[in-house]
């Protein structure tokens, strides 16, 4: 009996352990661990967008590896993190570049910054409207795409007026040698362009009367106002209060990146962006909305409620181990508890199929008794009667209506070849060795 449950207990304890251990490998494969490293799509070597990567690289060094991926711009970046095969797995964008119906496989971590659009001019002529350039030459980022539906929504193009890309150094220089009347800068008030060009004395910083317009027009684009005296309060720059027009930075990433990468990177935007500036809050960003792009599910809980208790108190390697360990046990608890409900009947069920067995050996005695049988054969049949019941005394059911009636079976069993074994050893039997079956 011992034997015979203990093999059944083992197979069961195998195949709990079977199914634990497919859980476990499940869970492996539906919650993978996390990459050591990521790339971020930025834009040109030592602008904006390419030193603002270093500040996040700095951050993220202590849990993983960002390497930076320098491109010609925003539409590289948006090409690069479309395409799996690239190795891109983040990427700055500029609003106005792209949109989700464009990109449905992007999500956004939210916008992080306000990019004005800088409008510096020489002149006497005050220039405060934008139709005023037609017919002028302008350098600029006029390919971008939020510059250049600013400038077509004026009635500007390359028909009626002297378009050409000065970015870089070269924005610096336009003016001064009377290259370009008009030069657009796409910045931060605190870059060296935007710097240089506030403090000459012979370029002008244009009034932009329109932006709150361009900005009902278009949802990706802001109007801001550089407070009078702001960027130097000895020398009055600027001399009055301006109007810009300003899109802002994002950043995107594909839908397939972990879920742990997500939580680092907003946890990074908010800790480098969530400060006060000339144009924000504390606060203000990163958004925990998007006017273009989905806004990644994982990305809004952080903004909204901040790191979860494992991301609290946890190292982030640990966290995705821990995930995994606590979706194992709840697979594992789901299926021992079921079992241990069902423990009392399986194991009645146990017994009564060990009972049955000996049913069936004590069915083989008496279907013995019905032929002739020998002194022998029927001391033998004793032994097995003796065998059958030590078993069955064995069993912890004593006081059930099973055990107590293969008892009454074994004692009546036993009664009938005691009475056998005499009747072959009376003398009177003329000593056969034989015995004739009885009708019972």
């Amino acid at each position: 009996m011992g034997r015979w449950i203990v093999g059944v207990v083992s197979k069961s304890l195998v195949a709990v352990l079977c199914i634990a251990a497919l859980a476990w490998l499940a869970f492996w494969y539906f919650i993978p661990a996390p990459p050591s490293s990521i790339v971020i799509a930025t834009g040109p070597v030592g602008g904006t967008l390419d030193l603002i990567a270093q500040h996040y690289r700095a951050r993220l060094a202590p849990h993983l590896t960002l390497d930076q991926h320098s491109t010609d711009g925003v539409i590289e970046n948006l090409r690069l993190l479309n395409d799996r095969n690239s190795g891109v797995d983040i990427a700055f964008f500029i609003g106005g570049a792209a949109n989700g119906k464009q990109a449905p496989e992007l999500r956004s971590l939210g916008r992080v910054l306000y990019f004005p659009i800088w409008f510096f001019y020489r002149g006497p002529e005050p220039l405060n409207r934008l139709t005023q350039l037609k017919g002028k030459r302008i350098g600029g980022p006029v390919n971008n795409p939020a510059v250049s539906q600013i400038l077509a929504a004026n009635g500007i193009s390359s028909e009626n007026s002297k378009l050409s890309v000065r970015v870089g150094p070269a924005a610096t220089t336009g003016l001064r040698d009377n290259e370009v009347d008009v030069q657009i800068v796409l910045g931060e008030a605190n870059s060296s362009i935007v710097q240089s060009l506030l403090r000459d004395p012979g370029i002008r910083l244009m009034d932009v009367t329109e932006a709150d317009a361009l900005a009902r027009i278009f949802p990706y684009l802001n109007r801001l106002q550089l407070p009078r005296g702001v960027i130097d309060f000895e020398k009055d720059i600027p001399p009055r209060d301006v109007n810009l027009v300003a899109t802002t930075v994002g950043v995107l990433v594909h839908k397939d990146v972990h879920p742990e990468i997500i939580y680092l990177l907003a946890q990074t935007l908010a800790e480098e962006h969530g400060g006060a500036g000339i144009f924000q809050r504390a606060g203000d960003f990163p958004t925990q909305s998007d006017p273009e792009f989905a806004v990644a599910e994982d990305a809004r809980d952080f903004y909204r409620n901040g790191p979860s208790f494992m991301q609290r108190y946890l190292p982030f390697w640990m966290i995705n181990l821990t995930k995994r360990a606590i979706a194992a046990l709840v697979a594992v608890i789901a299926i021992v508890i079921p079992l241990l409900n069902y423990a009392p009947k399986m194991y009645v069920w146990l017994l009564e199929a060990y009972m049955a067995k000996l049913y069936r050996r004590l069915r083989g005695v008496e279907a013995q008794l019905q032929s002739n049988l020998t002194v022998p054969e029927i001391q033998d049949l004793q032994s097995d009667l003796e065998a059958i019941d030590r078993a069955v005394n064995v069993l912890p059911m004593r006081h059930s209506d099973l055990f107590l009636s293969i008892e009454v079976h074994i004692d009546r069993t036993r009664q009938r070849l005691a009475s056998r074994l005499t009747e072959l050893t009376l003398p009177e039997a003329g000593g056969s060795r034989t015995a004739t079956p009885q009708m019972t």
